[in-house]
């Protein structure tokens, strides 16, 4: 398993309870996964290996090289970068299975004008829209929309590179800022948006180019303050299943929006195999799509993998061999399931590093589990914070208030002094559950 942040500790920890995984290498992992590595090899036969590993995975023929030493069965790519990058590519050239779609299908991701520009072929719902190369094309395009307006660098930009400005002189701003660099390289060309009104649902599906299977819902919290206020961030926090989402939206948007991007990718020639994720607005007209991810959610996937009751090796085997069609169909609990996320003070700015960690065990003792995202191992074997956010608190319940009150109590036991986290998560729909 490729990655290092909180959804590939859930990834690794869900890995790991598979009869089919026998051995679990992870690059480069965190304490998280390699607690979980440890535990896998104290269950499995004497002589089972595995472990954190340190691999450039921008060297394509290093993980190779490795996965073929190791005779690995399975690669999991948990981040997007690798995947636009073309390791998927890679690895299948060397005939190893990978879970992850190759460079051409992951610039679903890669590039938001791309993804535009299939929705108009396709006629997939989205959001009117225009794209510029330059500040000089993108500040004229803004007398074609009304305020506020979203505008979004093209390229990837670690879940931050969206701004949807209230006024023209932001909007001004906005492109200059994208075209000057805010965002490096992924700013070199700029998506302008109509923006859409309603409320925003994440739907994840997994399919091998062909089949296609619904993988649940989520809603997460993407702005660093309560009440959805202050900068965006990667997210903190999130719930699922998103009841906003009902079963007759969810089959609308995997009619509407999902099928027709897997057919259309295939006839492009650049079938899409892994997990789509798509970013969806429930408008008055029906779901449209804001834009699509090529890997799970973070800090989605957290939630996604405790709901999950069946096999996530089998799943995932099946979709990177192409036979999907013909396997079981995920799992997925009725219970609710919340993660709560502990950044280090400064994020999304430049967090604080280096705090230390202390008393996850009690928090688990709530029946709660804590997905490590930023962490590492100081010299003297204590833990302390590496990265903005830093930990996923998680949690399931019969309903969404009682996970989110066993996530709080668990997330009050930890000791971080250079911690905060919002208070509200999964707000909405406990609002609304509280007005029925």
């Amino acid at each position: 398993m490729l990655g290092s942040g909180g959804r590939e500790h859930a990834l690794a920890w869900k890995l790991a309870q598979s009869p089919h995984c026998a051995q679990l290498w992870a690059s480069p992992g965190n304490p998280g996964v390699a607690a979980v590595i440890a535990d896998l090899n104290a269950r499995r036969a004497r002589g089972a290996g595995g472990a954190c590993i340190a691999l450039d995975l921008a060297d394509h023929a290093a993980v190779i090289a490795f996965c073929a030493a190791q005779a690995v069965d399975l690669v999991v790519v948990g981040p997007e970068a690798p995947l636009v990058d073309g390791l998927a590519d890679s690895l299948r050239g060397a005939g190893i299975a990978v879970f992850g779609p190759g460079k051409a299908a992951a610039r679903l991701e890669g590039s938001k004008g791309f993804t535009k520009d299939l929705c108009t072929r396709a006629g997939i719902p989205t959001a009117g829209y225009v794209r510029a190369k330059t500040a000089a094309e993108a500040h004229a395009a803004l007398v074609g929309f009304s305020l506020p307006v979203v505008i979004k660098a093209d390229g990837l930009a670690a879940g931050k590179g969206v701004v949807i400005a209230q006024t023209a002189e932001e909007a001004a701003a906005t492109i200059d800022d994208m075209f000057g660099g805010a965002f490096g390289g992924a700013g070199a060309e700029v998506v302008i948006e109509e923006f859409l009104e309603g409320e925003e649902v994440s739907l994840f599906a997994i399919t091998d180019g062909s089949a296609i299977v619904a993988f649940g819902s989520a809603q997460d919290h993407k702005r660093v303050g309560e009440g959805d206020t202050g900068p965006n961030t990667g997210g903190m926090g999130a719930y699922s299943p998103a009841p906003v989402l009902t079963a007759e939206l969810e089959a609308r948007a995997m009619a509407e929006i999902i099928a027709p991007t897997v057919k259309a990718m295939a006839e492009a020639g650049m079938p899409y195999s892994g997990v789509l994720f798509a970013g969806l607005m429930l408008t008055a007209e029906g779901p449209k799509l804001i834009e699509y991810n090529c890997r799970f959610g973070d800090p989605e996937c957290q939630v996604l993998m405790m709901r999950l009751e069946s096999d996530l090796v089998a799943l995932l085997d099946a979709c990177a061999r192409g036979e999907l069609a013909g396997a079981a169909a995920p799992a997925l609990s009725a219970q609710s399931a919340i993660t709560v996320v502990m950044a280090a003070k400064g994020y999304p700015g430049t967090p604080a590093s280096g705090g230390g960690i202390e008393n996850l065990s009690a928090a688990e003792a709530h029946g709660a589990k804590v997905f490590h995202a930023g962490t590492a191992e100081a010299g003297d074997g204590h833990l302390v914070a590496k990265g903005g956010r830093v930990l996923n608190v998680t949690a399931t319940g019969a309903t969404l208030r009682d996970a989110r009150d066993r996530a709080y109590a668990a997330l009050g036991e930890i000791r971080f002094e250079d911690g905060f986290w919002r208070g509200d998560v999964g707000w909405r729909e406990l609002a609304r559950q509280s007005e029925s």
